[in-house]
């Protein structure tokens, strides 16, 4: 019997749909999560390229027929003093510069760095180079302190200084760490080696030897404000319980000698240093990079925040509103 030759032809096999989508996805799936690699590759290259190259450093002078007065800026809280001291340095040893404007705006900071930049503006008034303190908006406790060191020293009527003390601030967490079920365990020397711990209680031992600690600070903040000012220490007293004042008031109670504007505190510094004509104002540019110019911020102020919260020093010269 002839067969159908329809019959005898040999059917396809079945194509497994479900397999081809599987592999296709997998294979997009790879492929994009490989163009993202790179874009991400390329983006963190870019902000790490563009944050190493500075733009904008160097010295910015203004323009002007005399000679150059330098203007260095202290401003936020003191937390070190490097920076500062470095330039107060160079602008002292140049000898094309005739004087220096200390602009301060600061709330104060760190006894030391506080300290430190008074004996480099002490030192640059007494080589004979006059240095004159412009206070902006708050020139208190640690911005105080070294502004007593200049030739003289320039106040708006309504700048906050003065604040004349110290501080030390302790926080503890014990209640907190025991919620979380945190403990800790000190082996010290010495039953004041961990006084101010934050994960117990400050008892009386430990607050008579922080204030006795204060107290000596204290004392060398007077000492320095009434040799400056040229003030007996009992008057002086009076005013120096931490409180800040006015400029106009610090006028009057002998704490600043003149009373004017960034702008005066100019006119005042050219008069003194003798120069004729619009003095030439120079001035520290800061590099920023190209990241930070695309982000409308510099990168400093996140580590400005990371250096409040855990650089600051416990013992300080500092306005604390």
């Amino acid at each position: 019997m002839q067969q159908d030759p329809v019959q005898n032809q040999q059917q396809p096999l079945p194509v497994n749909r479900q397999s081809k989508d599987n592999s296709g996805r997998w294979f997009w799936g790879i492929f994009l999560s490989l163009v993202f690699l790179g874009l991400v590759l390329v983006a963190v290259s870019f902000f790490v390229f563009a944050s190493a190259i500075k733009r904008g450093g160097g010295e910015y002078t203004s323009s002007g027929s005399g000679d150059k007065i330098a203007v260095v800026e202290i401003n936020d809280v003191i937390v070190s003093s490097e920076k500062t001291v470095e330039q107060i340095k160079k602008f002292r040893e140049d000898k094309s510069v005739k004087a220096i404007l200390l602009r301060i705006n600061t709330p104060g900071g760190g006894v030391a760095a506080s300290q430190e930049i008074y004996e480099e503006v002490k030192k640059t008034r007494d080589s004979g180079k006059i240095i004159v303190v412009s206070m902006g908006a708050i020139a208190a406790s640690g911005g105080y302190y070294i502004a007593v060191g200049s030739s003289l020293i320039v106040s708006n009527p309504g700048t906050l200084t003065g604040s004349i003390g110290v501080i030390a601030q302790f926080i503890s967490i014990k209640d907190l760490a025991e919620k979380l079920g945190i403990n800790q365990t000190t082996i010290k020397s010495g039953n004041l080696k961990d006084a101010g711990n934050p994960f117990r209680q400050m008892n009386d031992t430990d607050k008579a030897y922080f204030q006795d600690v204060v107290d000596n600070s204290f004392m060398q903040f007077l000492d320095v404000v009434a040799k400056e000012r040229k003030m007996d220490k009992e008057t002086l007293l009076k005013y120096a319980n931490g409180r800040v004042f006015t400029g106009l008031q610090a006028k009057e109670y002998g704490l600043v000698d003149s009373l004017g504007t960034f702008e005066d505190a100019i006119r005042i510094t050219s008069r003194m240093a003798g120069i004729e004509g619009e003095p030439r104002i120079i001035r520290e540019r800061k590099k920023f990079s190209i990241f930070e110019e695309l982000m409308g911020s510099k990168i400093e102020d996140v580590t400005d925040i990371k250096g409040k919260l855990f650089d600051e020093p416990i013992l300080q010269y500092k306005f604390q509103p």
